[in-house]
């Protein structure tokens, strides 16, 4: 049994007359785009000029559940790299309790991803089993994916990038990677009981880990606004630490973001773990309903609609509980058995709590605009985006044209009209 919903959504679940939508314009953004235009040589020969000869030494390499744009080109070339060396690589699922934390569920992630033998030149491998291999001063365990304990060495490889439940001087990135993705479920719960403190949590087990000598590098990867490898750095153990800050920095100036600083209603096409964490970037939305972090003064959005849950996700829809409306759709491509241990392994229950439910895309964003009371929806401040990762393109309505108009980073398009199928359901969304 997979857990996946068998909800049955009658039409009639959200009754009310017929309300306007407020006509839409596409606009484009335009950021700063430095690229890496081939990052399996940058990853390549990055390492190549740090590794020592590894002849016949069994080397773990981690890859996660993100949706890293270049991340088999970046494993592939981890494992050119280490077989230039001499080694014997494989790849390693390094994920928390994601995949509904089996090791057959982490597995089929990273083939949504693409991550494959074939595709990236070594074994992948996926386990939840862990050893303890030590103790931070602060009285953390530090657990360790058993089949990576049992290689000879690990590189430890992962985009950096702002974490969506905890704010510090480092987010998601190589330190979190070793806390968390090596950690496997026991590691990521352990950090999350720390709450909002969990950095504190991550930095100590990952220092940890770094001492044991078991590390051979980082390979981190920083993504422009795009979506596309903007810098490939790789770094000595001893050195990831005391640099990850500054890639974290960089990556934050990096970062997409909305074109409004608020709105009456957002509207999501599609969440998903293949986009964020939390199915929808909290960083891009300005909601993170956290008990310990307050919302960001902007973007601040009346209401949030969500449309669809991606295929890459599995079924875990963690960041459900983000959106205020979701289809029926959505729902029924929910496997609650993951998104719950997710949700519980993380300790932010409110991020799954079930939003109201209408049964296509039109009642959807409707009932939104109908929650708010506008005596006119027509000119209702919105925004229509496709996922929080990918913002170069959108669409707003002609009430936030004045406001949107003024950024540099903005052209506007021209009107794009609604189109719905006779189901109510947005013609080029499955």
């Amino acid at each position: 049994m997979n857990g996946r919903s068998d909800l049955s959504l009658p039409a009639t679940v959200l009754p009310g007359p017929e309300t306007p939508l407020p006509s839409l314009v596409g606009v484009t953004q335009r950021y700063p785009r430095p690229r890496v235009a081939d990052v399996t040589a940058a990853v390549r020969e990055a390492l190549r000029s740090l590794l020592a000869p590894l002849s016949g030494r069994r080397i773990a390499v981690t890859a996660g559940s993100r949706g890293i744009r270049d991340i088999v080109p970046a494993l592939r070339g981890a494992v050119a790299a280490l077989r230039d060396a001499g080694a014997d690589p494989v790849v390693m699922a390094a994920m928390g309790s994601h995949g509904g934390g089996t090791a057959e569920g982490q597995r089929r992630i990273l083939t949504h991803l693409g991550v494959t033998e074939g595709a990236v030149g070594a074994p992948v491998e996926s386990a939840m089993e862990v050893v303890e291999v030590g103790r931070t001063p602060g009285g953390f365990t530090v657990y360790l994916d058993r089949q990576a304990a049992g290689c000879d060495g690990i590189i430890v490889l992962n985009r950096i990038k702002p974490h969506t439940a905890f704010i510090d001087d480092f987010g998601s990135g190589l330190l979190k990677m070793l806390a968390v993705g090596l950690g496997k479920a026991e590691g990521a719960a352990q950090a999350h009981r720390m709450g909002a403190a969990m950095g504190r949590c991550i930095a100590e087990v990952a220092q940890a880990l770094l001492a044991t000598g078991r590390v051979v590098a980082g390979v981190a990867i920083l993504e422009n606004a795009y979506d596309e490898t903007a810098a490939v750095e790789v770094l000595p153990p001893a050195e990831i630490p005391v640099r990850e800050p500054a890639l974290y920095a960089q990556a934050q100036a990096w970062m997409p973001r909305l074109p409004v600083d608020e709105a009456d209603v957002l509207v999501v096409e599609e969440m998903g773990k293949n986009y964020s964490g939390t199915g929808m970037d909290t960083n891009i939305i300005g909601r993170w309903r956290h008990p310990e972090i307050p919302d960001p003064p902007a973007p601040r959005f009346r209401r949030i609609v969500c449309l669809r849950l991606s295929a890459a996700s599995e079924g875990n829809a963690q960041g459900v509980g983000l959106a205020d409306v979701v289809t029926a759709k959505l729902i029924s491509a929910i496997d609650f058995t993951a998104t719950y241990l997710n949700a519980v392994t993380s300790t932010y229950l409110e991020r799954v709590f079930l939003p109201v439910v209408a049964p296509n895309d039109r009642a959807a964003i409707q009932t939104a605009l109908r929650s708010i009371d506008l005596a006119q929806p027509q000119h209702a401040r919105l925004v229509l985006i496709p996922n929080t990762l990918h913002l170069e393109q959108l669409w707003v309505s002609p009430d936030l044209l004045p406001e949107v108009a003024l950024r540099p980073e903005v052209t506007v398009v021209g009107e794009h009209a609604w189109a719905f199928t006779q189901a109510g359901d947005l013609q080029h969304l499955p």
